[in-house]
């Protein structure tokens, strides 16, 4: 059971906060909610106590598990390409793995994409799924790490830098934009 006042992780929304439990009657049924505010939007959800298992509702890691997802980005070792799969099979994939109550699919899907934009532009949906995973991961781990969101996102940026980087020098300066021109 959560208590008023702790921080939670909703599947696919992110951090949230349990702002009260109240019990209201659903369908004849009384049913104890928590109303939980995610930070990032101020979206309001009431999630049944009783189901809150069930749709992943948990826990903020904490600083050994953070420090784990930051090791799991920077192994590169499981990478296994994108051979043999076309890009919406692949975002199907990533789009239920966004929906996980495990912080580490949601890492799984961030690191996918970037190492997969090493070698090929990403499609719109799958830049936005990045932007989404990134969303998530920083945000948990700014309260895992006690850092702020910015600071986590430049600790993940930091381990692909080498791609970062890459995409950086292969785009067109302001000059050379005004020299085709």
């Amino acid at each position: 059971m959560f208590a008023v006042g702790e921080l939670v992780v909703y599947p696919a929304q992110g951090v949230g906060m349990v702002e009260r439990i109240e019990e209201q009657e659903i369908g004849g049924v009384k049913t104890q909610l928590y109303i939980v505010r995610i930070l990032s939007n101020n979206v309001t959800l009431m999630v049944p106590v009783s189901n809150a298992e069930n749709v992943g509702l948990r826990p903020v890691y904490n600083q050994e598990q953070g420090k784990a997802i930051l090791e799991f980005l920077q192994d590169r070792s499981d990478f296994t390409g994108y051979t043999g799969q076309n890009w919406n099979r692949r975002y199907r994939e990533y789009s239920e793995k966004l929906k996980s109550s495990d912080l580490k699919d949601v890492a799984y899907v961030l690191k996918e994409l970037y190492l997969i934009s090493k070698d090929k532009e990403l499609s719109f949906g799958e830049r936005r799924l990045l932007e989404q995973a990134m969303s998530l991961i920083s945000m948990e781990l700014s309260y895992a790490l006690n850092v702020t969101q910015s600071e986590a996102k430049k600790m993940i940026e930091g381990f692909f830098a080498d791609i970062l980087n890459k995409k950086e020098d292969e785009s067109p300066s302001e000059e050379e934009k005004i020299d085709e021109k």
